[in-house]
């Protein structure tokens, strides 16, 4: 792994100014400096972009353009122990998640959107109109120009290519900026683009922090023509205050506080199962997790007690242990936030069934941010803990006595991003699913995606959709051509 990650702008790796650590969350060790991308390098990457999106990128045939993204994909799968490696140690995640999610997943939406780019279709029409005029109207997609790319640091590789992938077929450059957390597996996909021969400023990529830095000087740059971004609400309000002046063409993925709602017709093994992993994969740290769950009464007590034996079941450790199912969290400053919200919880009055506390090793993950799957009853549905995103390892479990009740909890929400739904009556589950408030809703399943459907969140939780033909569509605009006959 590299020493230092640099900058690669205009396809050539500069250093700039400053630099930051990059340090793994196992054990506070630091794993590498990282160049810092300034105004002025921000300006050059963009620069760039402009220049490639100019040349010829935008003008290569799509098949040319799926060809190089192919090539891309191939790369990182001949350097996949690479990217596990990189993945790994920024974050922290359990082996078996980043090999069989992770690289996978950033592999297959490179060659996804590749093909779907390849394979559209456009819109034709044969005009008649009442006085007997006769036209062919047709639609040609263009793309929109340089697009900044703003990645976030749970699913680091898998989110930063499922926008690269649409992006850039459909003709956008790109100057993408990943999580300052999680810089490794940014830095290795640009070294795969200059190996396989990419034109120089299709693809940059740029470190540094968010606020008043890169991030700050990316969003608001007025030579982007977009900015699609994935990460906290908060963060998108910036984005799009930032973006305001240039009328940018914006697409958001932000938080979430989804519910999970058992019936007591559910199957309750499958239920408790699947509500483990919407609350506990990837030390809770995914967008799409589970913190509020609501179970109707007469399986309550049951179901709060096997959840409880999922959770103390965990084997939190690190990542290439055998058996490891819970690595740390990201950094300790968000292991900070995440405690404080553990107590909170207490001083709101709830009751924790287990955990809320960091768990004690006696060696070096001591100086990581390992923290304690945790589960609580009790809450008002107006505390802060039922109500704000906490992102972590923790849910908070509220018994419900009929159908119109829980609709009503689950949507009483500033967020809208998905929903788990677990019933053994289908008829049910049609009746609720179009009446939760959300992107995506789930039965019976969790985090099972088709990448031709559509993905995003209703109020605090985002604009736009990705996904399928939506990704194609925001990354491309259309123009109508109405040829007189």
């Amino acid at each position: 792994m590299a020493n230092r990650i640099l900058n690669y702008v205009g396809g050539e790796m500069l250093a700039g100014g400053d630099s930051f650590a990059n340090y793994n969350p196992v054990d506070g060790s630091e794993i590498c400096q990282v160049a810092q991308a300034d105004s002025a390098m921000v300006d050059l990457a963009v620069a760039a972009a402009r220049r490639a999106s100019e040349d010829s990128w935008s003008d290569l045939p799509v098949t040319k353009r799926a060809a190089f993204l192919h090539a891309i994909a191939d790369g990182i799968e001949h350097r996949f122990d690479d990217f596990l490696a990189a993945e790994i140690a920024d974050t922290g995640k359990p082996l078996e998640q980043a090999k069989a999610i992770d690289i996978p997943r950033g592999i297959a939406n490179l060659r996804f959107f590749a093909d779907l780019a390849k394979n559209r279709g456009d819109e034709s029409f044969q005009t008649i109109t009442a006085d007997n005029q006769r036209a062919l109207n047709y639609t040609v997609n263009k793309p929109l120009g340089v697009v900044g790319v703003i990645s976030p640091w749970n699913l680091p590789l898998l989110l930063l290519t499922w926008k690269l992938g649409p992006a850039l077929a459909c003709g956008n450059t790109v100057v993408a900026k990943p999580s300052e957390e999680t810089p490794s597996t940014a830095n290795l996909l640009a070294e795969v683009a200059a190996d396989v021969g990419l034109p120089p400023g299709v693809l940059n990529v740029i470190h540094g922090q968010g606020t008043g830095s890169t991030g700050e000087f990316l969003a608001s740059h007025p030579d982007l023509d977009a900015i699609t971004f994935t990460g906290e609400s908060a963060t998108g309000s910036a984005i799009m205050r930032s973006a305001a002046d240039s009328i940018k063409s914006l697409s958001f993925e932000l938080g979430g506080k989804n519910p999970a709602i058992v019936f007591a017709d559910a199957d309750l093994d499958k239920a408790v199962t699947g509500t483990a992993r919407s609350t506990f994969t990837n030390c809770g740290q995914v967008c799409l997790c589970s913190e509020r769950v609501y179970v109707e009464r007469p399986i309550f007590k049951a179901f709060v007690e096997a959840l409880k034996g999922r959770a103390e079941a965990l084997r939190i450790d690190r990542p290439y242990v055998q058996g490891t199912n819970m690595g740390p969290l990201i950094s300790r400053a968000h292991r900070n936030k995440v405690m404080s919200y553990y107590q909170l919880a207490r001083e709101e009055g709830a009751v924790v069934v287990t955990g809320g506390d960091i768990p004690h090793f006696g060696d070096d993950r001591d100086q990581g941010a390992f923290i304690q799957p945790t589960i609580w009853t009790g809450l008002e549905e107006s505390s802060r803990c039922i109500q704000e995103e906490i992102f972590g390892p923790v849910c908070h479990i509220t018994p419900f006595d009929s159908e119109e009740e829980v609709i009503s909890l689950a949507n009483n929400s500033r967020y809208g991003l998905a929903a788990a739904l677990w019933t053994g009556d289908l008829q049910r589950a049609h009746r609720v699913a179009p009446r939760i408030q959300a992107g995506i809703v789930w039965v019976n399943t969790w985090f099972l995606r088709d990448l031709r459907t559509p993905f995003g969140g209703v109020k605090r939780s985002g604009i736009g959709r990705e996904g399928g033909r939506h990704s194609l569509d925001f990354y491309s605009q259309p123009t109508n051509i109405c040829i007189g006959q």
